[in-house]
């Protein structure tokens, strides 16, 4: 083979200001508050990123929601079957602190009010983590997060039950305030035309079977994936940024699993934020999170002012 050949490249890449003009004449449909309300507590999204990137990525899954039906419609013709409403699945991937829930929320925002005003939910992976009592009892509560963390057969029975129309799928709830799986409490997911799925390690395959035995993972439930990207040290900055908020805020609350941390000062939250970061979150990020990038769809890149800079579409 020749090595002055090289191979083609798997995504067509645009700046923002590219990525921006494929809006075509799609009006946006949120506000300045409605932006302001859906953004996270780090992540400074403004109207304007709205409508520049996220805008023009609802009128591509617009597009690929109607090609996905229209290959549902094929299958049920030929196989003479009768014909449902097969949810859309949507999964949004990336570090810690990188921005994947306003990205969620901004997206479901978007989505909800296209004219036909399809019923979108939106999930994430937390209520699939396993409660503390199982992760304490298999030495694995540093590694929360971490695939090995989730209750992965779970999960992946709750998008097989979404793809079969199922009704009344039940989530289980996750509290950031206990830092727990709530025990007995659930969301429901009733037969939505679109999902979207927030999560550390949604696009991972995981590992086959020797025996070439059928499996499934989570992302062979996906329709379209996203992943979110930022340098290191950015991530480890919005990290600790978003620490020292949680610290001035929700951890005030006295029963908040992290209560103990408002009350250490200001140098030694530091250094115990630095540690979970570098003994936790890098390591996931760098043995699980980031090498899933290359099978996403859609890979947002963000720079250092928290703003996407560079928007890259797998090519089909």
């Amino acid at each position: 083979m020749d090595k002055r050949i090289k191979p083609p490249a798997p995504y067509h890449h645009f700046t923002k200001a590219q990525w921006s003009n494929l809006r075509a004449d799609e009006k946006m449909t949120l506000s300045r508050e409605d932006v302001k309300r859906l953004r996270t507590l780090s992540d400074p999204i403004s109207l304007e990123e709205a409508e520049e990137v996220y805008l023009p990525l609802t009128r591509l899954l617009s597009f690929y929601v109607e090609a996905v039906q229209s290959l549902h419609n094929v299958s049920t013709r030929f196989l003479d079957t009768p014909d449902q409403k097969v949810p859309f699945i949507i999964g949004v991937a990336g570090s810690v602190a990188v921005g994947k829930s306003t990205t969620a929320r901004i997206l479901r925002a978007l989505l909800q009010r296209w004219p036909a005003s399809p019923k979108v939910d939106l999930v994430t992976t937390d209520g699939f983590l396993h409660p503390n009592a199982v992760l304490e009892e298999r030495g694995i509560m540093e590694r929360k997060g971490f695939p090995e963390s989730y209750d992965r057969a779970r999960f992946v029975a709750f998008l097989a039950d979404i793809k079969s129309g199922k009704a009344d799928v039940a989530v289980p709830v996750y509290s950031h305030l206990v830092y727990d799986v709530v025990p007995g409490e659930f969301v429901t997911i009733d037969r939505p035309d679109i999902l979207i799925v927030e999560g550390l390690n949604i696009l991972q395959p995981g590992e086959l079977p020797r025996t070439g035995k059928p499996i499934l993972f989570a992302s062979d439930f996906l329709d379209f994936s996203i992943y979110i990207d930022a340098a290191e040290s950015d991530l480890r900055d919005w990290f600790m940024e978003r620490f020292f908020r949680l610290r001035e805020t929700a951890f005030q609350d006295p029963s908040s699993f992290f209560h103990r941390f408002a009350q250490m000062s200001e140098k030694e939250a530091g250094a115990l934020g630095k540690m979970v970061w570098e003994t936790i979150n890098l390591p996931n990020l760098v043995d699980n999170v980031l090498p899933t990038r290359g099978r996403a769809d859609l890979v947002l890149k963000k720079g250092q002012s928290h703003m996407i800079e560079e928007v890259q579409l797998r090519r089909v």
